[in-house]
């Protein structure tokens, strides 16, 4: 336990309140984890909270919590939210409950709490309280409600994409009642906010085993559903991720692969670094496949061609309507384009990469050399994800990574802007107001491999082209 949590519990103990560690906290600890932060459930009201920080030095701040005073405790620069035992009940917002009162016991308020393994309490000696079975289901590994799922879905719609996140972030499996439940709560969705959603599958996207809580997540029909956002004043219905809804029906070709699109799509995530663009690219990269004018068949086998293409605008589409930076989506768009490009490069040993570095750095999302190369390094991983997400016993990337590696390499020699000649102050003093103009000439010369990317040579470069310019 840490020393100064347990402070905070004993100087509320000294002065005569109940007070313990409760939920992810106590569930992390007992998973022999490092918690990242420890909320402090205690029988003190706030002003009797503040009163014993006061006494001990500590500064304190009152927030509200769901118009409920949650009182924040910063002791020996550690902060800990230390709020009152609490009763709840839920109207009509999907998230926010209708009435709070203060609770007399701590079973009361770990009883209103979303999931076993989240309702726990450990004193400041570190005894285990558990009402609900929660270290039963910790150790079994399973993800079970408070009571009834299906009234606990309904009382608090983003439970539903908590879920989802607690799947991926602690390798659990949902027990069937829960996600048979879901879908009775699916209605409540609607009055979820397009942050609160969104913030939940960020956290998803990069768990350790994200691919199960993706799997839930899309084929409970929870991505189906949608949310809102307020627009002028007004709120507005946002579609979840429905684009996703086919492809658990989708099969594809043996023996290129083993798996559907849906499950190909799963182990290629698995097999990816926990990286949000990475990620995001590798769950949209096989989006498309399937859908009409993309799905065919030839000599007897699926295909899907131009699904590259069409995929990366369904990215951009989906990222832009969660009010995703443009960049962001740019990016995410331009890894699914590349995937296939990327694959053909490393396996057919046929291709110019440098052409094609060219077009990308003239015509790609990119305003630097280093993003380039950032970009490339991305798609490397994108790539040996598909591969070993294919489901062959014996798939080896080894191949791929390596010729990306190559490929980085060459990346770092093509410059996307001026910004990445290596030009000194000899070209502004040749060229005077001409110099951005020059540059542009030289950029594209270099791009081309025309010149290289030295001071002296852009420097003889820029005085031809003055020349010629002075003499039109």
């Amino acid at each position: 336990m840490n020393q100064i949590v347990r402070k905070v519990l004993i100087a509320l103990n000294e002065a005569g309140y109940e007070a313990y560690i409760v939920g992810g906290a106590v569930r992390d600890m007992l998973m022999s984890k490092v918690p990242h932060d420890y909320d402090v459930t205690t029988s003190a009201r706030p002003e009797e909270i503040k009163e014993v920080a006061s006494q001990k030095g500590w500064h304190t701040v009152e927030i509200k919590s769901d118009r409920f005073g949650v009182v924040v405790i910063a002791a020996e620069g550690m902060t800990i939210e230390t709020a009152s035992f609490r009763g709840e009940v839920y109207g009509q917002d999907s998230h926010r409950p209708e009435h709070v009162w203060y609770a007399n016991t701590l079973q009361e308020d770990v009883l209103r709490r979303d999931f076993t393994i989240n309702a726990l309490a450990m004193d400041a000696e570190g005894q285990i309280y558990d009402y609900t079975g929660g270290q039963k289901d910790i150790r079994e590994k399973r993800l079970i409600t408070v009571g009834d799922p299906a009234q606990r879905f309904r009382e608090d719609a983003l439970r539903l994409f908590r879920a989802c996140r607690f799947i991926g972030q602690l390798d659990f499996l949902p027990v069937c009642k829960l996600t048979q439940a879901m879908p009775l709560a699916f209605p409540r969705v609607a009055g979820l906010s397009l942050e609160r959603v969104v913030s939940e599958i960020d956290r998803l996207m990069v768990t350790p085993a994200a691919y199960k809580g993706l799997d839930v997540l899309v084929r409970s029909g929870l991505g189906a559903c949608a949310c809102r956002r307020k627009l002028n004043g007004q709120y507005e219905a946002v579609p979840i991720l429905p684009e996703c809804s086919h492809l658990p029906d989708t099969p594809q070709s043996k023996p290129f692969h083993m798996f559907d699109a849906w499950f190909h799509t799963l182990a290629s995530v698995a097999n990816s670094p926990a990286d949000p663009i990475i990620r995001y690219a590798v769950f949209f990269h096989d989006i498309a496949k399937g859908l009409p004018g993309i799905r065919g068949i030839h000599d007897g086998r699926y295909t899907d061609y131009g699904h590259d293409i069409q995929g990366a605008e369904i990215a951009r589409q989906i990222l832009r309507r969660w009010q995703k930076s443009p960049d962001f989506a740019d990016r995410v768009a331009w890894l699914v384009k590349t995937h296939m490009k990327f694959h053909y490069f490393a396996n057919t040993g046929q291709g110019d990469v440098d052409k094609w570095l060219r077009r990308e750095a003239r015509e790609g999302p990119f305003r630097r050399t280093a993003h380039l190369v950032n970009a490339v390094g991305q798609a490397i991983e994108v790539a040996c994800a598909d591969i070993l997400g294919c489901g062959h016993p014996h798939a080896d990337a080894s191949g791929t990574r390596s010729f990306g590696e190559y490929m980085e390499l060459r990346a770092w020699q093509m410059p996307v802007s001026p910004k990445d000649l290596r030009y000194d102050r000899r070209i502004p003093e040749i060229c005077g107001r001409h110099t951005g103009q020059c540059l542009q000439v030289l950029l594209k010369r270099v791009q081309n491999k025309e010149l290289q990317n030295t001071a002296d040579i852009l420097v003889e470069a820029a005085g031809k082209w003055m020349k010629r310019h002075d003499g039109e």
